[in-house]
C-alpha cells in the first residue's frame, strides 16, 4: 500500500465526491485528495499531478463521451490507475473499460468499505480480472491503440466537428488533422469517418435504470 497516497475523485455529484473522499480521508491516513466534476477537469488536475496514485472515475459526467473518455485518459496518463466507481452494470460496458486500461471497476451501490477495500488492493499493485471475455478484437481494443492526440481528434468527431474545427481546436494545421482521421479508420477497421464515430457512440454509457428502495 502506498503511504499517505494521492486521489483524484471525479463525478459530477457533490455528495458522491464528499461520501467517497471522507472514505479515503479515514481510510488512508494523510491522504491527498483532489476533486473533478468533468472531463477536462480531471485532465488539468492530471496535468500538474501526474503521479496521482489512483483515479476513482464516474463514466457518466460531463465530456466523458462514454466509454472514450476511459480510453482518452489512460491515452494521456499511462501511469494512473484509473478505478472506475459506475451505476453502469452491463457486462460489455465493464469489459470495455477494463480493455481501455481500467485497473478496477467498482459497482456505485457498493458499500463504502468495499470501494476502500478495491482501491487497498489497485495501490498494491492489482488489476481485477474483467468478466467474461469479450469476443478478439473488438472495438474497444482497437481503440485502444489510438495515441493520445488520436484520441483527441476521436472524440472532437464524436462531438461533430469538421477537419478543420478541429485543427483550430488543436492548434494544428488542418492537413495534420486529416492524416490523424486516416490513421484513425485504419486502426479502428472502419471505412468510413461516419462509421467511426457511429462505433464510437455505441461505447456510450446505458442510462441505469432508478434505484429500488
Amino acid at each position: 500500500m502506498v503511504e499517505a497516497p494521492s486521489f483524484l475523485i471525479a463525478d459530477d455529484h457533490p455528495m458522491v465526491r464528499d461520501a467517497l473522499g471522507a472514505a479515503l480521508m479515514q481510510a488512508f491516513s494523510g491522504a491527498r485528495i483532489s476533486m473533478a466534476a468533468t472531463l477536462p477537469q480531471v485532465q488539468a488536475v492530471l496535468e500538474r499531478e501526474p503521479e496521482t496514485d489512483a483515479l476513482l472515475l464516474d463514466l457518466d459526467m460531463p465530456g466523458m463521451d462514454g466509454l472514450t473518455g476511459v480510453g482518452l485518459l489512460r491515452s494521456e496518463y499511462p501511469i494512473v490507475p484509473i478505478i472506475v466507481v459506475s451505476a453502469a452494470r452491463e457486462a460489455s460496458t465493464v469489459r470495455s473499460a477494463y480493455e481501455f486500461g481500467a485497473s478496477a471497476y467498482i459497482d456505485k451501490s457498493a458499500s463504502l468499505e468495499e470501494i476502500v477495500s478495491t482501491v487497498n488492493a489497485v495501490l498494491s499493485g492489482e488489476i481485477f480480472a474483467p468478466p467474461d471475455a469479450e469476443p478478439a478484437d473488438s472495438f474497444a481494443q482497437r481503440a485502444a491503440q489510438l495515441t493520445p492526440q488520436q484520441w483527441r481528434v476521436l472524440a472532437f468527431m464524436i462531438q461533430g466537428d469538421q477537419n478543420k474545427q478541429i485543427a483550430h481546436k488543436l492548434g494544428v494545421g488542418e492537413a495534420t488533422v486529416k492524416a490523424h482521421v486516416t490513421v484513425i479508420l485504419r486502426k479502428l477497421g472502419v471505412r468510413s469517418r461516419t462509421q467511426a464515430v457511429i462505433e464510437a457512440r455505441s461505447l456510450a454509457i446505458p442510462i441505469a435504470e432508478p434505484a429500488r428502495p
